[in-house]
């Protein structure tokens, strides 16, 4: 069965996963999946994640859940920009997640990033979720 939306695909199963108390989640394995992940582990909120090349291209990405003190490190992680409405933000309006406790995660011209880092380089992009 295709997956119409393969990022939102994988939040689920992170959010999923956190709320079973699992260590690891598998996902399928894309490019722009991969540079999320990068950019939820740069900032701290998985443990680390791992490309899997299976066999007759089944690739999947192994994904580290992080916990502290019990409790998942992600408090809420949302889909914004869906494959039915894409949402566009210019530099000026990219928002705060939370004030700044949260990152709001970016696919910008110069690559996937967070929100602070499209605001120093002075990009906008697609909105892809928020993480808090």
């Amino acid at each position: 069965m295709s997956v119409t939306d393969p990022l939102g695909d994988m939040l689920t199963r992170i959010r999923n996963g956190q709320k079973a108390g699992l260590s690891k989640v598998s996902a399928p394995k894309s490019k722009l999946q991969e540079n999320v992940l990068a950019v939820l582990k740069k900032e701290g909120y998985i443990r680390d994640y791992q490309a899997i090349d299976g066999d007759s291209g089944k690739n999947s990405l192994n994904i580290e859940l992080k916990y502290f003190e019990g409790q998942p490190v992600i408090r809420e992680i949302t889909r914004v920009s869906k494959p039915g409405r894409r949402i566009y933000v210019g530099v000026v309006s990219i928002p705060r997640v939370y004030n700044g406790l949260g990152v709001a995660i970016l696919s910008t011209p110069q690559g996937v990033m967070t929100d602070s880092e499209a605001r120093a380089a002075h990009t906008g992009g697609e909105l892809l979720c928020r993480v808090f």
